[in-house]
């Protein structure tokens, strides 16, 4: 292999690398905002229970 070779799985395995990254950044997020959504709601449901 040449170094231009190299040099070339070396720039994809790096993009590859950040992108698997991102993916799993990504979902992360997504799960701390369903999260959030399903304690505001659930708040939302006590403060409605206190009120009756």
């Amino acid at each position: 292999m040449t170094v231009k070779t190299l040099a070339i799985v070396g720039a994809v395995l790096v993009a590859l690398s950040t992108l698997s990254a991102c993916g799993n950044t990504i979902r992360g997020i997504g799960r701390d905002t369903a999260s959030a959504v399903n304690a505001t709601q659930d708040a939302g449901r006590s403060v409605a229970k206190a009120a009756n």
